[in-house]
């Protein structure tokens, strides 16, 4: 699946049926003009924590990662700490 690509005139004229896609079907938008992207219109988070970046809570809420719940945990809590204590 692809980001469809919006005019701003046609994302003006269609707001609420646009915003309704992202909102009900998990769709994603980019707007631009001129074969320029300049914004991107996704679902918000709905594991939102405040206590971090929009950005990691987008990522978080993505199936970015998805592919590392097939990876072993080569790592434990206690490991981690041993590393960076």
């Amino acid at each position: 699946m692809y980001m469809k690509t919006i005019s701003i005139t046609n994302t003006r004229n269609n707001i609420k049926t646009l915003i309704d896609r992202v909102k009900y079907r998990g769709e994603s938008f980019a707007i631009g003009r001129r074969n320029s992207i300049d914004a991107v219109v996704i679902q918000f988070p709905s594991n939102y924590n405040k206590d971090f970046s929009d950005i990691v809570n987008i990522n978080t809420d993505s199936k970015s990662f998805d592919f590392l719940k097939d990876e072993p945990d080569i790592y434990n809590a206690s490991d981690l700490k041993k590393i960076y204590e």
